[in-house]
């Protein structure tokens, strides 16, 4: 039974972290188109944190994938997650399809913090990197 729930458990990490991975890579790729659709949403000082942020996506994505600090890393992203659907999906601004639409990315991303949440819970479980220097 173990086996299989660090199966599974190894599994929810890839699927979860490689959804920031993916992401965090295309913006680390585009750094300028990230940091001006982030000043045109009104966020200051978009050369600092355009790149913070696509360095947190695409990191602390590959940590959770790896099982590296899970607990730790978990919290960093529900932070991460927090700020990015301030800034991008704030349905209650729009109204129509719009709002129907950013309302529904909104919910997932409620959907992930419970995803973290659950890994802060856990931890990585016995297939994650951190296992073998916690050994020693």
């Amino acid at each position: 039974m173990q086996k299989r729930s660090d199966l599974v458990l190894l599994l929810a990490r890839i699927l979860l972290g490689m959804i920031f991975v993916l992401s965090g890579y295309g913006k680390l790729m585009h750094l300028d188109g990230f940091a001006s659709g982030l000043a045109s949403r009104g966020v200051p000082m978009t050369g600092f944190l355009g790149p913070l942020g696509a360095v947190i996506e695409f990191f602390g994505g590959a940590a959770i994938v790896l099982g590296i600090e899970v607990r730790w890393v978990s919290a960093l992203m529900i932070l991460f997650v927090i700020v990015a659907t301030a800034i991008a999906h704030r349905f209650w601004e729009l109204d129509g399809g719009a709002r129907q639409a950013q309302h529904t990315q909104f919910m997932k991303n409620l959907a992930i913090i419970g995803g973290f949440l659950a890994l802060m819970a856990v931890g990585g479980g016995r297939a994650a990197v951190e296992r073998l220097w916690r050994r020693g």
